[in-house]
C-alpha cells in the first residue's frame, strides 16, 4: 500500500510479523524494516552522501540497497534519485530501477514475505542492458542503527587431515585499526561492537557458514546468503563483509565475480530472519549455543 516513510514515497509490504517500506520515488531501496508494533530497525541517513566523480552525489539514505562490486566511485556511487517501477507479485514486490546510462546496468529487487513469520527473501538481480560485457558481482548492503554487536562466523574446518595448512583468512581495509577495541577476534566468531565515536573499520571474509547477524537489545537480525565453494569473490575472497562507523553498521553479502554479457543477468539471494526476545552476549560458547538453538544454516 502507498505510504510516506522517512520522507520518501513508499510502498508498504507486511505480514503478521513484520513490515517493510520500499521506496518508490528513489532507489531501489528498502528504507525501513520493523517487527509489527516496533520501531524501524534500519539506520536512517537522509544527510549522508558520497561523491560520484562527474555524476553528482549518491545519497546513502539508510536501509537496504543493491550495489555491485568492485567498489569504484565512478560507477558504485552513481546516484539513484529517479523513481523506480514497483510491481506486485505473489507474496511480495518486484522493484526495478531505470537503466544506468553510464554502465548499462539495471538493478532489480524481488522482495517476498513467503509466510506470516519474520522472514524475508530478497533476490538482488543485475541486468546488463548495455552493449559491452561487464565484470562485477552483486553486493547486498544493509545499514542498521549503531549500539549493537555484529556476529561474523568463522570456519573451524581443517584444510588438511593434519591441521597444518591455513583454513581461514580475514580481509582488512586500510582505515581499519588492527587493534581496534570495537573488534573482538574469536576462533569461532568475530564480534564488531557498533559504539564507535570516530573513524571507521571494515572486515571481510569467506563465509561458508552462510550467515551474518546483528544483535541489539533483545533482537537478532540475521542475513543468510549462500557461499559458493571454489568461486572467485572480490575483496580477497570475501563473501561477507561488515563496515562500521559512528552513525551506522553495514551488514554486507556478495555473490561471486561474474562476467556479465550484454542481455545477461545475475541474481544473488538473501534470506532475512528476525528473532525477538533473544538473550545475546558476545561470548564464543554462548553464541555457539544460540546458533544451534536458532537453527542457523547456510542461505537458501
Amino acid at each position: 500500500m502507498p505510504v510516506d516513510f522517512g520522507g520518501y514515497a513508499c510502498v508498504k509490504l507486511e505480514n503478521d510479523a513484520l513490515a517493510l517500506w520500499v521506496t518508490k520515488s528513489v532507489g531501489p531501496r528498502i528504507i525501513g524494516l520493523a517487527l509489527q508494533g516496533e520501531a524501524n530497525f534500519f539506520a536512517q541517513l537522509p544527510d549522508v552522501t558520497l561523491e560520484c566523480p562527474g555524476a553528482g552525489t549518491f545519497s546513502l539514505r539508510g536501509g537496504h540497497r543493491l550495489w555491485y562490486a568492485p567498489e569504484d566511485p565512478r560507477r558504485t556511487y552513481l546516484p539513484d534519485d529517479e523513481p523506480v517501477a514497483i510491481t506486485a507479485i505473489e507474496d511480495g514486490l518486484q522493484v526495478t530501477q531505470p537503466v544506468e546510462a553510464q554502465t548499462g546496468i539495471q538493478k532489480e529487487l524481488t522482495i517476498r514475505l513467503p509466510g506470516q513469520d519474520a522472514r524475508v527473501v530478497i533476490d538482488h538481480t543485475l541486468h546488463n542492458q548495455g552493449q559491452e560485457s561487464v565484470e562485477l558481482a552483486p553486493w547486498a548492503i544493509t545499514q542498521v542503527k549503531p549500539g549493537g554487536v555484529a556476529i561474523l562466523p568463522q570456519t573451524t574446518v581443517l584444510a588438511d587431515e593434519y591441521g597444518l595448512l591455513p583454513n581461514r583468512h580475514i580481509a582488512l581495509w586500510p582505515y581499519t585499526p588492527i587493534n581496534s577495541p570495537h573488534i573482538t577476534w574469536g576462533d569461532r566468531f568475530v564480534f564488531v561492537t557498533a559504539t564507535m565515536e570516530s573513524g571507521a573499520l571494515k572486515v571481510g571474509f569467506p563465509n561458508p557458514a552462510g550467515w551474518i547477524a546483528y544483535a541489539v537489545e533483545d533482537t537478532l537480525f540475521v542475513k543468510q546468503a549462500a557461499h559458493m565453494a571454489g568461486a572467485d569473490y572480490y575483496d580477497r575472497g570475501s563473501s561477507s563483509e561488515c563496515y562500521c562507523n559512528p552513525r551506522f553498521l553495514e551488514m554486507e553479502t556478495l555473490g561471486p565475480r561474474t562476467y556479465l554479457a550484454p542481455g545477461a543477468s545475475v541474481t544473488h539471494r538473501e534470506t532475512w530472519r528476525i528473532f525477538s526476545s533473544v538473550s545475546f552476549q558476545p561470548d564464543q560458547d554462548a553464541v555457539q549455543t544460540m546458533v544451534g538453538e536458532l537453527g542457523l544454516t547456510a542461505g537458501e
